[in-house]
């Protein structure tokens, strides 16, 4: 049985039209436990923000906030997959689809960025707001700073977009696009570690971390 209740706050998403046709591209073109860790990955977001005193449409923009963290893995999709490391494709296919939409370049330059340093630790919480809220709330999907979140909330958002063993997937396409496309894996990137760690036996790092986590995998 479907509810017409409104959804809770903390699972409040953008309304705006294009904020709507990220979601349902990603939908579309990601598999459900990516899919869903994009989603999560803003609303963790969202409420980092809280946690730190930042108001949306005053400290940061919402939308560019939602557009950089649902779109953040496009480039493990078959639409994204390039001859670039994963998060420069996703960056790319990101900018070409809100450019085709409208967006005005410095807007999607902030987008692009996000993205593209999303695994560049030291690097992209320097780059700005949006690349700051962006990476806290990816990295709290694999269980970094989840003491912020009240059991209510993150029981909240798991069960409107459950994890579905959510870090082993992502290990999974990372190394599968790179075994079929070895110029996706520069030396010391993370998709160069997942695939060392891959070749070793057992599960990877990033596997580990989040399985150790608050969340689990």
């Amino acid at each position: 049985m479907t509810s017409n209740a409104p959804a809770a706050p903390v699972l409040a998403l953008p309304e705006s039209p294009l904020a709507a046709e990220a979601i349902a591209l990603v939908h579309a073109h990601e598999s459900a436990p990516v899919a869903n860790h994009s989603i999560r990955s803003y609303l963790f977001a969202r409420l980092v923000a809280a946690h730190r005193g930042a108001t949306a449409g005053v400290d940061y923009d919402d939308q560019l906030l939602l557009l950089a963290c649902v779109l953040h893995d496009m480039g493990l999709t078959e639409r994204g997959n390039r001859d670039q490391r994963f998060e420069v494709d996703g960056a790319d296919t990101a900018a070409e689809f809100l450019t085709e939409h409208g967006m005005p370049a410095a807007e999607v330059d902030v987008v692009w960025e996000a993205i593209a340093l999303h695994t560049s630790f030291g690097i992209v919480e320097r780059r700005g707001v949006i690349c700051q809220l962006t990476s806290a709330g990816i990295g709290m999907d694999f269980g970094l700073g989840a003491e912020i979140l009240s059991a209510e909330d993150a029981e909240a958002i798991h069960a409107a977009h459950p994890r579905l063993s959510m870090a082993s997937s992502l290990a999974d396409a990372i190394t599968a696009q790179a075994q079929d496309r070895p110029e996706k894996a520069p030396l010391y990137s993370l998709t160069a570690n997942l695939l060392r760690e891959r070749g070793e036996g057992g599960p990877t790092l990033m596997e580990q971390v989040a399985g150790g986590s608050r969340w689990g995998n």
